[in-house]
């Protein structure tokens, strides 16, 4: 073989090999390749089962198990459902024993779901500041538990003029906390102001720090109840539940598929689940979707069940 002959042969070699490494490249996937790898991740949220763990019999240390027997292996804990036993055993008995457990059945915790801390929104700084120590201890679990997240609610008050500035800052210093241990705050549409989307996208683009975030929730549009509880009869509701998880979306670092009943095709009955996914999936989301089921006309695993293979069956569906 020549001296041009060989150098020709090797500038092909080179060239074969440029091309396959463009062809298996990520950044050089076709649209088409990017759409057949989109798989959907599921978690179960403890509160699909709160009335089993609320129970007089109910143990909520049995959570990893009894995901795990559903068909996960990634779960978001409820830290209210742990409330008797770390009055009793103490809260690091408790967030040990739920590390053992996660090891045991071979489940990873996502994130932790906080609720009765305080008002991260109180227009009152001090009762406000407060409410960000009170959190600091679920920051610290999270990390111990190896889940990426806490989420938060924004109570305190319902006026927003006094919201916006007063969520900023609870949510701000409380994220200084949590960046430090590498977790992110995440506000999820969860009554009062928190379902107005777009006050509360608002209120996280001024916080702009990047552990602050969202929970967009397919549920929980209730921005005004009556007699200004917090739960209980819905006298106001968010317009476009689908413009709210557009408007969420980008800011978000975990998704909840709130579940109430299904009719005979397994569809849900208040929420077009095909159309939430589709707007999951457009924009570029790839973690855990939380299933939560929390309707009385089924069983709880059942409604559960039913609402794993909404998601999987609007998943397949979507362009």
């Amino acid at each position: 073989m020549n001296r041009l002959s060989l150098l020709l042969l090797v500038g092909l070699i080179v060239l074969s090999c440029k091309e396959k490494q463009q062809e298996e490249s990520p950044e050089t996937a076709t649209a088409d390749t990017l759409e057949m790898a989109y798989e959907v991740k599921l978690s179960l949220a403890q509160w699909s089962l709160n009335k089993r763990y609320n129970a007089d019999d109910g143990n909520p240390f049995n959570f990893a198990k009894d995901a795990k027997e559903l068909g996960f292996e990634a779960i978001e804990y409820v830290n209210q459902l742990y409330n008797d036993q770390i009055e009793e055993l103490g809260f690091e008995v408790v967030v040990d024993s739920l590390k053992a457990e996660n090891e045991r059945h071979g489940v990873s915790c996502v994130l932790i779901m906080v609720d009765h801390e305080g008002d991260l929104a109180d227009p009152d700084e001090q009762v406000r500041n407060q409410a960000v120590e009170n959190h600091k201890k679920w920051v610290d679990a999270a990390a111990a538990l190896g889940g990426h997240s806490i989420r938060v609610n924004t109570f305190g008050t319902n006026d927003p003029a006094q919201w916006h500035d007063a969520v900023v800052d609870g949510l701000r210093k409380l994220s200084e906390y949590a960046a430090t241990k590498n977790i992110n705050v995440l506000c999820e549409n969860h009554g009062w102001l928190s379902s107005d989307a777009d006050k509360l996208v608002a209120a996280i683009s001024e916080v702009n720090m990047e552990n602050c975030g969202t929970l967009p929730d397919f549920g929980n549009w209730c921005i005004k109840r009556a007699e200004g509880e917090r739960w209980g009869e819905c006298e106001e509701e968010y317009a476009d539940f689908y413009k709210g998880i557009e408007l969420m979306m980008p800011k978000a670092k975990a998704v909840s598929a709130k579940s109430y009943n299904f009719d005979a095709d397994g569809n849900e009955t208040k929420l077009d689940y095909f159309r939430m996914i589709q707007i999951v999936k457009d924009a570029g989301y790839r973690g855990y979707i939380g299933v939560e089921y929390e309707g009385r006309e089924i069983g709880e695993a059942e409604g559960i069940r039913a609402t794993m293979e909404l998601i999987e069956k609007a998943a397949a569906a979507t362009k």
